[in-house]
């Protein structure tokens, strides 16, 4: 019979100002296989570790129940507190009484009280039942893979990389850099953002431990922490890179003219080009789909005048085949398209409504203007600019709840630039809220105020031509009355959102995500930078929208794990994992399809059953360093083959026989 103890935490008032703590050990203590039974204030501090320690070895207690807050947050706590106590680490079973109960029933103490009690008893009858189980270890492959080449990508890289260990750089443009280059100055301190990229993306070309795959994607991946196979497609560029010398002579003489991307459409690049002059690496890439050879069979001027022999019509695709132990994805952000669904403000009849980061590229001075601010409609000097914020952030209309948290900046930023660049122009900037929570950012904020930004409170409900200009209608919330603006340029703060694909790359990586699509942390707080697939970490604006001081924090803070992860030579799995009763498997392989971590295969065993000749069948076999027990095979198991070490269906049946009493 096992011998229980059952510690019930009060968390200060989050739970024990809702319910009786000491009468719910008082309870406990008659519950079967309970040996002893105690309240105390604050489990997961030193003194409370130590009471759980000493009741072990005073009590003889074999199994631990501790009433308390979430496993998410304390249960790998409370089991390093039992190896102290000598016991097995996963003889312990926790009871969430705050989350659970006190956190949604506060106004219902009483009900709460018997709540706790039972959510107390389900777990006694569970540990009761729990077996000790035993980590396995699993060797480590010293490389790392990071998917996506901006500032995150970088900055993971970089770390990585001056740790000692080998990095794979993967980035789908022609260029690493991400959106950071294509910015003007950086709030709140206004440096320029291609005087703090550019170095940096040198550092990376140059850094003998990073290998860079550029115009390439990640295909596949396969395999489980520290020990992951990717296959990386580098697409064709039709220029050879190891005899161009990046010189310029194709992309002046080539004779076709496109919209170039990195100007989002305001300025033109040619068929064979480099994104921007300090492109990494700077050397050039045919664009096949505008290419005059490849479209009529004609020109061939860039073969013709290359000085290298570097033109490589016929080069095709190439596959690459890498081991790595760890894996950042640092795939970074897309904008909104507020084309589709913001009719009101003038999309496809207004050249002049443009967005933030297209009034990024027109301050540039590398941009298509040379850093003037001119209307796209007729290259004038804009006198009156209206900056709209939250165009599809905080919109439950136009489907996204959340805020992009840089619009308030990259705005206040824009409006301080119209000044500074048109003197005696006059800002307007339709606003809901100012949310300026960084550091220096209310400052900034009130400067733009300060320096002449007239701020209305209010939305915009359409924006339509009078002659030259463009009329703003709207309301100020503050005063409530409508308003109307003559504009010669309108600027939208368009919604952050996960960079095209992300689905598509979640779905390879084996990374979940939130409702709006973004990649989903492990845990918010507690483990923000890795993910539910073991080995996998995130950095910057693929996890949620960000500010470049937190994409390069996270990006940091995820480099620091891959270290860490990269300096063992073995790794410690989890033995919380499923496992396969071959007897019972039908083979059926119902469970491989549905596991979300690629964890279950099928295999080939040899069997004789009495009276019967020796036969090979397949059963379904477990990866232990891909599955992550969420139970997902276990469920729909027809014939009760598969258990999840830790919660077998002994165990859970005990919980329902308990509650149900």
């Amino acid at each position: 019979m096992a011998r229980t103890g059952v510690f019930v935490c009060w968390c200060g008032s989050n739970i024990g100002g809702v319910v009786d703590c000491a009468a719910i050990a008082a309870q406990a203590a008659t519950f079967p296989g309970v040996a002893y039974s105690v309240d105390y204030k604050y489990l997961c501090s030193e003194p409370g570790q130590n009471l759980i320690i000493q009741a072990v070895r005073e009590h003889r207690l074999d199994r631990v129940v501790v009433a308390a807050c979430s496993p998410r947050l304390h249960e790998e706590t409370f089991r390093k507190v039992l190896v102290r106590a000598g016991l097995n680490a996963y003889l312990v079973e926790m009871a969430n009484i705050r989350e659970h109960c006190t956190w949604v029933h506060g106004a219902e103490k009483e009900r709460a009280q018997q709540k706790a009690v039972d959510l107390v008893r389900r777990a006694v009858a569970k540990a009761n039942r729990l077996e000790p189980l035993f980590e396995s270890s699993i060797p480590v492959t010293k490389r790392c893979l990071i998917v996506g080449g901006g500032i995150a990508g970088i900055q993971a890289a970089l770390d990585v990389a001056d740790a000692g260990q080998e990095v794979l750089l993967v980035e789908r443009e022609p260029t690493i850099g991400g959106n950071m280059v294509k910015l003007d100055k950086t709030f709140p301190t206004l440096d320029c953002s291609a005087c703090i990229s550019t170095p940096k993306m040198v550092a990376v070309a140059n850094h003998p431990n990073i290998r860079l795959y550029t115009y390439a994607e990640v295909e596949k991946l396969t395999g489980y922490i520290g020990n992951f196979e990717v296959t990386i497609r580098q697409k064709a560029r039709y220029v050879d890179h190891d005899r161009c010398t990046g010189c310029g002579t194709c992309w002046e003489k080539c004779p076709c003219k496109v919209p170039a991307e990195f100007d989002v459409g305001l300025g033109h690049r040619k068929a064979i080009y480099i994104p921007f002059p300090q492109a990494v690496p700077n050397k050039p890439v045919i664009d096949r789909e505008h290419c005059r050879y490849f479209t009529s069979g004609k020109c061939r001027v860039c073969a013709k005048v290359c000085p290298t022999q570097a033109i490589d019509y016929g080069q095709e695709e190439k596959i690459f085949t890498e081991r790595v132990g760890a894996v950042v994805v640092a795939t970074g952000f897309g904008l909104f398209d507020w084309s589709r669904v913001y009719g009101e403000y003038g999309y496809g009849r207004y050249p002049d409504v443009i967005t933030g980061l297209q009034f990024e590229r027109l301050v540039n001075a590398a941009g298509p203007t040379g850093g003037k601010i001119l209307r796209p409609s007729d290259g004038n000097i804009p006198r009156t600019v209206v900056f709209i914020k939250c165009v599809g952030s905080r919109d439950e209309a136009k489907g996204r709840n959340y805020c992009s948290r840089i619009c308030c900046m990259y705005t206040a930023k824009h409006a301080l630039q119209v000044l500074e660049k048109v003197p005696g122009a006059r800002v307007y900037v339709f606003y809901m809220d100012v949310r300026a929570a960084g550091k220096g950012y209310e400052e900034f904020f009130q400067r733009a105020v300060r320096e002449g930004a007239v701020y209305i409170r209010g939305r915009v409900s359409k924006i339509f031509r009078d002659g030259r200009r463009l009329v703003v209608r709207g309301v100020d919330t503050l005063l409530g009355r409508p308003v109307e603006v003559d504009a010669d340029l309108v600027v939208l703060a368009t919604a952050v959102e996960p960079a095209a694909g992300a689905a598509e790359t979640a779905r390879l990586l084996g990374v979940n995500t939130d409702r709006d699509g973004f990649f989903q942390e492990a845990h918010p707080k507690l483990r923000p930078v890795e993910t539910h697939t073991g080995g996998v970490f995130l950095a910057g604006a693929c996890q949620a929208p960000k500010d470049i001081p937190d994409t390069v924090a996270q990006a940091s803070g995820a480099a620091a794990k891959v270290v860490g992860l990269l300096s063992r030579d073995q790794l410690s799995t989890s033995p919380m994992i499923a496992r396969v009763n071959e007897v019972l498997c039908t083979g059926c392989f119902l469970c491989v399809p549905v596991c979300p971590y690629r964890a279950l295969a099928p295999k080939k065993i040899s069997e004789r059953l009495p009276g019967h000749p020796l036969r090979e069948r397949e059963v379904v076999t477990v990866n232990a360093g891909l599955c992550q027990g969420c139970g997902a095979c276990n469920a729909i198991c027809r014939a009760g083959a598969i258990e999840v070490r830790g919660f077998t269906n002994e165990q859970l049946l005990a919980e329902v026989d308990a509650l149900c009493l």
